[in-house]
């Protein structure tokens, strides 16, 4: 399956809910959100209809999201019925963290492969700031059962932000040298209702490469990986830099994204969506929809002349 601009598309993320066990500062906004509702988010059934389709046009790796995707019911269920798919290569979860302890063992015997673990701090009482409420210690025992049933290897995603975080970059990045173990530094990005806070503590992901000397590059497998990757001397572990901002990557891209909903988000940091519900409940051709939306996917984001998503990121998947 490829775009307008011949880049191959096989990599398909798909949000199974829109609610979540956080309230992430640069997520959401203080003053709550407006939920989807019920009929409006996608069956199981659907999310498996959907997924088969994407994998019969080229689609190689899926990787589930939400929100936070642990909160959906039935999500074990729903990996099991993915991870059956014929043609798929990968089946991959993005997750906080928080119900990972309980859920880990039963996600890997369901057929999941690997997690990544949104993770923006190791001081509790920041956690809890940033979160507004969370736990870090249910986050640090999730890792530990992922890394105990073998959903590895595991992922951690941190949001790099001014005046928050900025402290703890050595402290990150040092969890790299026993441990198989990547650790990914992700500017913040503008997105939705919280665009003014996030440019208020944007920071340039060279500031690792400032503050840690001794990494060194390392080549990437995958080409179409946002994350430029590095290494310390003799770690287990690499660490990645990933900059929307500052370093596109559009180039390379290689994903497109489904929303809760049944939007298909061509580009995270663009408007447009192209709905696949009525298509889907209509029992309309939707490997044709698919394919001829497909062809509209942008060269690139335009962060810089104001073209950021409306829409929050627990909305999109990520």
């Amino acid at each position: 399956m490829r775009d307008s601009y011949n880049r191959v598309i096989d990599y398909l993320r798909i949000s199974v809910t829109d609610l979540c066990n956080l309230r992430c500062r640069y997520c959401m906004p203080s003053g709550g959100v407006k939920r989807m509702g019920r009929s409006k988010v996608l069956t199981s059934e659907e999310i498996v209809r959907l997924a088969r389709e994407f994998v019969a046009l080229g689609i190689k790796k899926v990787r589930i999201t939400g929100g936070e995707p642990l909160l959906r019911p039935g999500i074990v269920d729903l990996i099991k019925s993915i991870a059956k798919i014929d043609g798929l290569e990968d089946l991959a979860l993005t997750t906080n963290g928080l119900l990972l302890k309980e859920y880990g063992a039963k996600l890997k015997e369901a057929g999941l492969r690997r997690v990544n673990v949104s993770i923006d701090t190791l001081d509790p009482v920041k956690y809890r700031y940033i979160t507004r409420g969370g736990d870090l210690n249910l986050v640090l025992a999730g890792l530990e059962e992922a890394d105990r049933v073998g959903l590895t290897p595991v992922k951690l995603n941190v949001v790099l932000m001014k005046d928050f975080n900025e402290d703890e970059i050595q402290y990150f990045v040092n969890l790299t040298k026993e441990k198989e173990i990547d650790v990914r530094f992700i500017e913040l990005m503008p997105i939705g209702e919280m665009v003014a806070w996030s440019y208020s503590r944007l920071v340039s992901n060279r500031l690792v490469l400032d503050k840690v000397k001794g990494l060194e590059r390392v080549a990437s497998k995958d080409k179409s990986s946002p994350a430029v990757y590095y290494k310390l001397p003799q770690g287990k572990g690499k660490v990645g830099l990933i900059n929307p901002l500052s370093c596109k990557f559009c180039q390379n891209c290689n994903r497109v994204r489904l929303t809760a909903d049944a939007k298909m988000k061509l580009c995270l940091h663009s408007n447009q969506m192209i709905d696949l519900r009525k298509t889907l409940r209509s029992g309309g051709d939707l490997r044709s929809k698919i394919l001829t939306s497909i062809y509209e996917k942008p060269l690139e984001h335009d962060l810089e002349g104001g073209g950021f998503s409306k829409r929050d990121m627990f909305q999109i998947g990520g």
